[in-house]
């Protein structure tokens, strides 16, 4: 195999070793045996233009375009939303739409987020793009080092991701080591080709080395050694970058950029995406800041939920809100649907006054449940069925959202009780099947345990609370917000497997299994309460965001139930038991919490409830939040050491050129010839020009004006500089010549030498001189001089004791 076919051959391996890291993302690593064999196919392509031989341009050109065809037959006709059955269609136009798909799939999910077609796209073209530029760089321009930039791209936006998701701590390690030593292998592949052509040197030779990069003996090392180095800065790149970048957040409940055309450019926004990434984001986030703040006349504090929208289409892969026409906001909203009789009649209007922080730009607007009645400015528009209000369009790119706007909303504050949902008629039929609809592929365990857990019940409301209680009381779950989450099919059944997760995963598995009983069923995304504060208002703070499965019953309507065994929720007083337990052994349910709002008092245990102490949450009640902070950041001494940390790191590459230039101040400040003579040297040096000691100083000027293509008054700089050296070495003695000042010849020669170079040859004599290696010699002599006078004293000391022969 020649050198070129294996520096391909190492370049792919290099890229996919690397790619390995974006593994941990998804939760399906099938993907990446379709990039393998793509990524060989494109560089097969090369190898075959660079064999003809083809131009350069035209090569990359080939590549990329056997690439894309190669993706285009792969994942064309795979889109959601075929455009037509020709074949541009099939190539390009649904090839087009899978990758906006994909795009969108990647703004709602969070990690490892599910392998949807969209996804897979995603990744695999991203790796294509990558190996494709390793393969240009490393071995069409034959500039391996440089290829470690788009590797390093690529593992510092793998690990940037997974860094904001808990655990993994291991597979990170390992990509990382595998990744590291596909790029090494890359450079030894390269540096021993080059090596076996013309071993070009890559740095400055030593004294007694000539300038061709051989030692005495024949043997090259610098290119060798010079690789050692590059790899091992690249490495160490590859653990910084990863550590300060920021983490990911965002969503549709927590902080982020100002993506997707919906923030106005102050300060961070909050986009409206799928609630997974977002809930587990806000509720793990250390920046816990208050977003809401309200007033309310409503007597029941713990019903205030401010409820964003509900999802109510479940297609396999995720629960997501199905597209619905929107109306103009009407005067009075409608009655919520399903509300009749004497729940109606017995429900009582609250009024909430809400006003949101200038970082909460979310398009849907919360709101207790159900509203009858909002007061806003803005354009907004009203959604019926979910009974949601969405930002309308202003513009390009521009729509209206919650940022900073105070609202009022009247709500129905509705009061059902046990026996008017166990007495429920039959639900509308339209209602049962559209709420009750189901993805093939959900696994038979979601309907099993279901019909287990709810066995003997009688009508759909006890079916409802014993899935509740099984979920928050004897079922033996674990909340957990560090859970690696999920949200299609085969997450709920890992979830029913192993009992451990967050609200999303409570929700989303009780809405499933009361679908396959048969009650019609949704998920509904938003805030708990919050906490009231001493001046009467309530803060509603990022970790109070949440999500709670809603259940249809005729004549009640939707119904909030809570299986999340969550501290801060109340469980509906309407699926409490009407009486205790006889049993003493059964767990107790909590009281209700709607009497009155939260306390700063710590808990006592002898208060707390059985379901409360099982989950750890007895005992003093967490500090109360101040009312007019945002939450608990980072402490002033962290943020200290951190911002130390980074002026560190970017005072790093400036640390050559302040080295050197105080050398030079020092050699041309003390008046010394020779002094002057080493830094006209090391300027010449770190201009490209290598030194030769075996030269005289007057054959060393002459080089130096040929090479450096000096003018002619740099030229004479040159000559009157190595003519003083030679008085001074070679004057005899007697007299003291005066050399006058030789600073400004040296400046001159120094200036003329950067003048005539390229700009990169310019940044690197300033920033990374080459005659810095003179720093290794001399480190290298010194330990040496040292080794040896300590072998020397070692040798002094054992010639001083004196054997003791035998007696």
């Amino acid at each position: 195999m020649s050198g070129r076919a294996r520096l391909t051959v190492f370049a792919a391996l290099a890229t996919l070793f690397t790619a390995w890291s974006l593994n941990p993302l998804v939760e399906s690593g099938s993907w990446l045996p379709q990039a393998a064999l793509l990524l060989a196919l494109q560089s097969a392509v090369g190898a075959g233009a660079r064999r003809v031989p083809l131009p350069r341009s035209l090569t990359v050109a080939a590549q990329l375009l056997v690439t894309l065809l190669a993706l285009m037959l792969l994942f064309g006709g795979k889109a959601q939303s075929p455009a037509g059955d020709g074949v541009l269609d099939y190539l390009v136009t649904d090839f087009g739409s899978l990758y906006g798909q994909g795009v969108r799939d990647v703004n709602e999910f969070a990690m490892p987020a599910p392998l949807t077609d969209g996804i897979r796209l995603l990744l695999v073209s991203g790796v294509l793009l990558i190996g494709l530029m390793v393969d240009a760089v490393a071995v069409t321009l034959r500039m391996a080092a440089a290829a470690g930039l788009p590797l390093l791209a690529l593992y510092s936006v793998a690990a940037g991701l997974s860094g904001a998701n808990s655990g993994g701590a291991g597979s990170s390690w390992f990509a990382f080591l595998l990744a590291g030593c596909g790029y090494l292998l890359l450079l030894l592949c390269e540096g021993r080709d080059r090596l076996a052509q013309w071993g070009r040197v890559f740095g400055g030779a030593p004294p007694g080395r000539v300038a061709a990069g051989y030692s005495s003996g024949g043997r090259a090392v610098a290119p060798v050694r010079t690789g050692r180095r590059i790899g091992a800065v690249a490495l160490g790149l590859a653990l910084v970058v990863p550590a300060v970048l920021p983490s990911l957040g965002g969503g549709l409940l927590g902080t982020g950029g100002s993506g997707g055309g919906e923030g106005t450019g102050i300060g961070p926004s909050i986009q409206a995406v799928n609630p997974l990434v977002s809930l587990q984001s806000s509720l793990n986030t250390q920046d816990n800041r208050v977003v809401l703040k309200y007033r309310t006349d409503s007597p029941q504090l713990s019903e205030q939920y401010l409820r964003i929208l509900a999802l109510d289409e479940f297609n396999g892969v995720k629960w997501e809100a199905s597209g619905r026409p929107l109306i103009d906001v009407p005067e009075r909203l409608p009655n919520p649907p399903g509300v009749s009789g004497a729940v109606l009649t017995g429900a009582s209007e609250v009024r909430t006054s809400i006003s949101s922080a200038q970082t909460y730009a979310q398009r849907y607007l919360p709101m207790p449940y159900p509203a009858t009645q909002v007061e806003i400015g803005g354009k907004w528009r009203f959604e019926p069925v979910g009974r949601t209000l969405v930002g309308d369009q202003l513009g390009k790119d521009k729509f209206q959202n919650a940022q900073g706007v105070q609202y009022t909303v009247r709500s129905l504050l509705l009061k059902p009780t046990a026996e008017q949902l166990q007495k429920a008629p039959e639900p509308n039929p339209a209602v049962e099947a559209e709420y009750t609809r189901l993805p093939d592929n959900l696994p038979p365990v979601v309907a099993e345990t279901a019909r287990q857990v709810t066995r003997g019940a009688k009508d759909d409301y006890t079916r409802a609370v014993k899935l509740q209680d099984y979920f928050a009381v004897n079922g033996g779950f674990r909340y957990d917000t560090k859970v690696s989450s999920g949200t299609g099919s085969q997450a709920i059944a890992r979830f029913l497997a192993d009992k451990e997760g967050f609200c999303v995963h409570f929700a989303f598995s009780m809405a499933s299994m009361a679908r396959t009983l048969g009650i019609p069923a949704r998920v509904a995304v938003g805030f708990t309460p919050g906490e009231r504060q001493s001046d009467g208002s309530v803060n509603v703070s990022m970790r109070d965001a949440h999500a709670w499965p809603e259940l249809y019953f005729e004549g009640v309507g939707w119904t909030r139930f809570e299986p999340t065994p969550r501290s801060g929720i109340t469980v509906p007083d309407y699926s409490r038991p009407a009486a205790p337990e006889s049993q003493p052994t059964a767990p107790t349910a909590a009281p209700s919490a709607s009497a009155a709002g939260p306390s700063a008092e710590p808990s006592k245990a002898d208060d707390c409830p059985p379901d409360q102490k099982k989950l750890g949450e007895c005992g003093a009640a967490a500090p109360k939040q101040d009312a007019g902070t945002g939450g608990d950041g980072p402490s002033a001494a962290t943020v200290a050491a951190w911002t130390a940390g980074a002026l560190a790191l970017l005072a790093l590459p400036f640390l050559p050129f302040v080295w050197r230039r105080r050398l030079r101040a020092r050699r041309l400040g003390s008046g010394d010839v020779l002094s002057a003579w080493r830094e006209l040297g090391d300027s010449a040096w770190d201009a490209g020009i290598a030194p030769d000691e075996a030269l005289s100083p007057r054959g060393a000027a002459d080089r130096v004006v040929a090479l450096g293509r000096l003018d002619a008054g740099a030229a004479d700089a040159v000559h009157r500089v190595s003519a003083a050296v030679e008085r001074a070495l070679y004057a005899p003695p007697g007299g003291e010549p005066s050399y006058g000042d030789l600073a400004p010849d040296v400046l001159a020669v120094r200036a003329g030498l950067l003048a005539g170079v390229s700009r990169g040859t310019r940044l690197r004599a300033l920033f990374l001189p080459r005659s810095a290696a003179r720093l290794h010699w001399s480190a290298a002599s010194r330990w040496a001089a040292l080794t040896e006078r300590s072998a020397a004293a070692a040798a002094r000391l054992r010639t001083r004791i004196p054997l003791r022969g035998r007696g």
